[in-house]
């Protein structure tokens, strides 16, 4: 076997990523082996690597990080139909059981029993070489490039997100947060037929200029932590309540701007994971019936994510700020944890 046959990108502890040759994976049945073409640094993964651990999730064996994806199937695996060498597919990272409740009800993303890529103690796959779930691999239509495909994951945050809100034709939308995943809320809604779109984010003006030049037709930049001030400068804004805020950062200030800026019946969208407890106001909520839904994940997104992507209707590509090949991995995940660009894309294929 020729050095670097499968470079992988491994954690092995907080603050501990290194580049190492491991042997190439075979496919087993319903599986391909996929040559990995371009990986996103998820804000996740630069979590693990800089903390250990995420919430309940603790990184206790070497781990391979990875799971915003697209590559080229290189060998398939028994069973395979759909899916031949040379097909460019995007990854859904997440392989459910397929066979509990939620997974037959067709709410899949809550499968207790998941296989997700670079969640402990599941590899990701930044490597040259990773096999995957065959089912869960979708073909790239022949527009859409590979650096797209791996942004149909974090799109596909933001799409299952405005799909729990039930955003619609001519809604008006609030998202706060201006990262990856507020801008991928904001790219949907606006596909799905909301005709005003609002992003909030905190003390970073670039952010929102950013947010401005993708398509969001309203910006706030909060500049205080007066919450009822802040909920009338967001009002005066859009000259009326938002029928749907979806809720991108976590932090307590922005889920009682949510509440409070909402239109009586209005929902909030909690996407963002803060602190482990947050407080809701209670009798304004219950007075206004405010309807609060979780959203993890997705689920059935990305043959509607890539269709979008392909047809013109959703353009993910400003997003794409950085470039690294894998064997830069460590200078890519330094740029990712700097905040210097919005997504950092690392180059799996060799030159």
């Amino acid at each position: 076997m020729s050095m670097d046959a499968n470079l992988s990108a491994v954690l092995y502890k907080k603050g501990d990523l290194r580049l190492e040759d491991r042997t190439v994976p075979e496919p087993g049945p319903g599986e391909v082996q996929i040559s990995m073409h371009s990986v996103g640094i998820c804000g996740s993964d630069v979590h693990y690597w800089h903390s250990g651990a995420i919430g309940h999730f603790v990184v206790k064996n070497p781990m391979l990080l990875g799971h915003e994806c697209s590559g080229t199937v290189s060998k398939v695996g028994k069973g395979v139909t759909h899916l031949r060498e040379g097909d460019r597919v995007a990854i859904e990272p997440g392989v459910p059981c397929r066979k509990c409740e939620v997974c037959r009800n067709g709410r899949y993303n809550l499968c207790q029993d998941v296989f997700f890529l670079a969640t402990p103690p599941d590899n990701g796959a930044l490597a040259r070489y990773h096999t995957h779930a065959a089912d869960f691999c979708y073909k790239l239509p022949n527009s859409v490039s590979f650096e797209e495909g791996a942004l149909i994951e974090p799109l596909s945050v933001g799409l299952h997100a405005c799909r729990r809100g039930g955003v619609t034709l001519g809604h008006v939308v609030v998202v706060c947060g201006a990262g990856p995943i507020g801008l991928s809320a904001m790219l949907s809604a606006k596909a799905m037929g909301a005709s005003v779109v609002c992003m909030t984010v905190n003390l970073d003006s670039k952010r929102l200029e950013f947010a401005k030049a993708m398509g969001a037709t309203h910006t706030v930049l909060i500049e205080s932590k007066d919450v009822v001030a802040f909920t009338e400068t967001v009002i005066n804004t859009l000259w009326v309540r938002p029928d749907v805020v979806v809720e991108c950062s976590g932090a307590q200030f922005s889920i009682d701007l949510a509440i409070g800026v909402l239109k009586p019946g209005g929902v909030l969208v909690m996407v963002g994971h803060g602190p482990d407890n947050v407080s809701i106001p209670a009798s304004s909520t219950i007075a206004r019936e405010i309807e609060i839904r979780g959203s993890f994940r997705y689920k059935n997104t990305w043959k509607a994510a890539l269709d979008m992507v392909a047809s013109g209707a959703i353009n993910v590509k400003p997003m794409v700020t950085h470039h690294f090949p894998l064997e830069k991995t460590l200078d890519a995940f330094n740029t990712a944890k700097s905040g210097a660009g919005i997504k950092v894309i690392i180059d799996c294929f060799r030159e």
